[in-house]
């Protein structure tokens, strides 16, 4: 409060309003909208999907109660302004319409325009608006933001005699303008979960980040969506198939490498994928995806100092026949012999 009893953030907006150079005579404010141009400017506002509700809210009583409703773009510009026919014939002459712009530097002083300079609800009464025409007026505004990203958006206003200036009218426009922003977010929620048809057709998406158990995603393109959660291991699998679906680099063999971060049983829990977990990883050296019968080098069991091969299961495209690189020990068979890869081959022991 200054010395001569005007609030701080109002004295602030008068000597913005005076170093901007508005005449505090001028009636009206400017237009920076036109009349062609404002239809096509409100439809693409994002407030235009709330704007039924604001007026079915705050609108009605705004007109009930002899006020105005304005909301807002977030450069000043009045996109909708309500009230019943007489209210907005008074309005009208100051300038409180469609397309003028209340932006503190081209209309001085007022709520709407120092809520979208501070970012806050304000109140601006009577004699604190920098105009002298607009000094008839009491107004109450709070800005509207993105739900998502915070973007300031516009700012909703009520605009009306002294009973506008009352505590309660501030509570009221605040809580339609938090309405707004929910049904903003609610919108955002609805388009994103709204089955949409795929030209590609069938579709599959893998949902692992942060949990042990894959869950597999099959869109047929319709609309249509299954779920299906699978098991530890073969999450990892598929992760690692779908990360590198072209093969790894340089190398030709139809089949798959294995590297191992860490000496740890292939069976203990934390040998599923996990974001702090050593794991066993495979990368496919091809597109063919050849993985059954390829050594895995592991643990058959924590007390055992003995390493094991294993066989991965096999991965193939239709129409080809699978065949597994030469194993050093598999199924039985001689050292360096290629076998089929029919089913998956049983762990044989083989010193460290």
């Amino acid at each position: 409060m200054t010395r001569d009893g005007m609030r701080a953030e109002v004295a602030d907006s008068w000597h913005l309003s005076a170093a901007s150079g508005v005449d505090v005579d001028r009636v009206e404010a400017p237009i920076t909208l036109e009349a062609s141009d404002l239809r096509d400017h409100r439809e693409a506002h994002p407030l235009s999907q709330v704007f039924p509700l604001l007026d079915d809210v705050l609108g009605q009583a705004a007109r009930d109660c002899g006020a105005v409703m304005a909301v807002s773009d977030a450069a000043g510009q009045l996109l909708w302004v309500c009230g019943s026919p007489s209210t907005l014939r008074q309005a009208e002459r100051i300038g409180f319409v469609e397309g003028s712009n209340w932006d503190e530097r081209l209309a001085g002083t007022n709520a709407p325009g120092l809520a979208l300079r501070l970012g806050q609800p304000v109140q601006v009464r009577r004699a604190e608006h920098f105009r002298h025409s607009v000094q008839q007026w009491s107004c109450a505004a709070t800005p509207i933001h993105d739900p998502t990203s915070s973007t300031l958006l516009g700012v909703l206003d009520i605009t009306g005699n002294d009973d506008i200036a009352v505590p309660q009218t501030m509570a009221m426009v605040r809580a339609a303008a938090r309405m707004a922003e929910a049904e903003l977010a609610r919108e955002l929620l609805t388009r994103a979960t709204k089955p949409v048809e795929s030209p590609a057709g069938l579709q599959v998406v893998v949902e692992l980040l942060g949990r042990h158990e894959a869950v597999l995603i099959i869109d047929n393109g319709r609309g249509t969506r299954q779920s299906v959660r699978l098991s530890p291991r073969h999450s990892e699998i598929l992760l690692l198939l779908a990360s590198a679906p072209e093969g790894s680099p340089g190398t030709s063999s139809p089949c798959w490498s294995t590297r191992r971060t860490a000496p740890r049983p292939p069976f203990a829990p934390s040998s599923t994928v996990s974001g702090t977990s050593s794991v066993t990883t495979f990368s496919p050296r091809g597109p063919t995806g050849c993985a059954r019968g390829s050594p895995v080098t592991g643990w058959p069991s924590r007390h055992s100092s003995r390493r094991a091969t294993y066989a991965v299961p096999c991965v193939t495209t239709a129409a080809r026949s699978c065949r597994a690189r030469p194993l050093r020990e598999s199924c039985g068979s001689a050292t360096g012999s290629t076998t089929p890869c029919a089913r998956p081959c049983s762990p044989v022991a083989s010193p460290t």
